[in-house]
């Protein structure tokens, strides 16, 4: 909530303000986007490479850019550092803002401060401290900048009301909380009050992005599922994809039937949350399986993959992949995995490699030959997932397409040569 209300407090101010996350979260940057009323972006130098994060940023739209880190500020892949909040800013030589929760202790604190500031290499300027009250923040402050030399720029005191629930995989979505815009208001009202704004902007520092190369525009008309059963889209992909196509966006919950197109485009979600509302639209599972049978190109991942399949649980699916989804009580796969093709398809060629990312709990019992053989990040597990029927490719794993260009220019030539057949 920080983050949100820096960033809606600066643009209340008339700072032209734009906002990302670091790493492969989806939800967070929703409502990034609420609050900067701009799409906001992801970070993450594993699934886009130390290239495509700097051409990530470059998408920003804004003069200023407030960058919300994932976890804490070091962790990064498995046990490491890489790929941390810590490790993001250092390479783009971003200022960090610590937002330090005090547990149970006082000056404690403030070697745990210390120690993070001055690890090689980090970025960390100021402190804010967080759920803590105006005296405890008064105590504090005078210690840490004693200590540390990092400055204090204030302090969020616990607010009850502005509380977000959590569900099976993270936040209830922004699209699902009625009065998030009042939440957001209320907070950045709190971070005027209690933190010094000025100081903030004063401590941000110029960075750069890349540009990246211009697409070759085909005449692709790309229709993108899009509603509170289908949201988790990396902007980068879509920046892509509408930079390449025409998009259409649709509901598969409201809408009674496909737009014309050539591609379909699925992403994660909550299916199986709304399960019931997608089951009763039996139009719009019809259009779907039609177009997939008759030669359509479907790209699907994770709940899009879910939505193809006969069944999530007890509700009736589009059925192009003869199976079922059940969920579990656990995660089922949880982080970045590496990717290699086992045969030519949509992707690219057998052997190619992808990045990715799957954070899921479900399990599909679709049958059939595989296309993705899969290894867990920095970790043992090794599984197999990827399912195609005639040109549909769907599976667990999200892609970021910023760092898998080639996976994304393969896509679209597939596309480009079944739209001619």
């Amino acid at each position: 909530m920080a983050t949100i209300g820096i960033i809606r407090a600066l643009l209340n101010m008339d700072f032209d303000v734009c906002g990302f996350k670091t790493g492969p979260d989806y939800i967070d940057t929703a409502f990034i986007r609420k609050a900067s009323k701009k799409d906001a972006g992801n970070l993450d130098m594993y699934l886009q490479g130390r290239d495509g994060v700097k051409r990530s940023l470059y998408m920003g739209m804004g003069k200023y850019c407030v960058i919300e880190g994932a976890m804490g500020y070091f962790d990064g892949l498995y046990n490491t550092f890489e790929n941390s909040s810590y490790d993001i800013s250092r390479f783009l030589g971003i200022n960090s803002i610590l937002v330090y929760t005090p547990s149970g202790e006082m000056f404690s604190a403030i070697p745990k401060i210390k120690g993070m500031a001055e690890f090689e290499g980090s970025t960390i300027k100021g402190v804010i401290l967080n759920r803590v009250s105006e005296k405890f923040y008064c105590m504090l402050k005078a210690q840490i900048e004693k200590y540390t030399g990092l400055s204090v720029l204030g302090y969020i005191p616990q607010i009850d009301d502005i509380k977000i629930e959590s569900r099976h995989l993270g936040l209830v979505q922004c699209a699902e909380i009625d009065d998030m815009e009042d939440r957001i208001e209320k907070i950045a009202s709190v971070i005027r009050k209690n933190i010094d704004m000025k100081l903030l902007v004063n401590l941000m520092n110029d960075v750069y992005g890349m540009p990246y190369e211009n697409l070759e525009k085909k005449n692709i008309k790309t229709a993108v599922a899009l509603d509170k059963a289908f949201s988790f889209y990396y902007r980068e992909n879509l920046k892509l994809l509408s930079d390449s196509c025409s998009v259409e966006y649709f509901s598969p919950i409201r809408d009674k039937s496909l737009p014309k197109c050539d591609f379909l485009y699925i992403g994660g979600g909550y299916p199986e949350v709304f399960r019931y509302e997608l089951s009763k639209n039996k139009e719009m599972l019809s259009s779907i399986r039609s177009y997939a049978e008759n030669g359509g190109c479907i790209y699907a991942e994770c709940g899009g993959f879910m939505y193809l399949t006969e069944q999530i649980e007890d509700s009736g699916m589009v059925g192009i992949f003869e199976g079922k989804t059940m969920l579990t009580n656990n995660l089922q796969r949880f982080g970045y995995i590496d990717i290699e093709l086992r045969s030519d398809c949509m992707m690219g060629k057998k052997g190619d490699k992808l990045t990715a990312h799957e954070f899921h709990k479900s399990i599909s019992d679709v049958k059939g030959p595989m296309l993705y053989s899969i290894k867990k990040t920095m970790g043992n597990g090794t599984w197999e997932c990827g399912y195609s029927y005639k040109n549909v490719l769907a599976g667990y794993p999200h892609i970021n397409f910023l760092g898998n260009m080639n996976a994304f220019l393969s896509m679209l030539d597939y596309v480009e040569h079944h739209k001619r057949r």
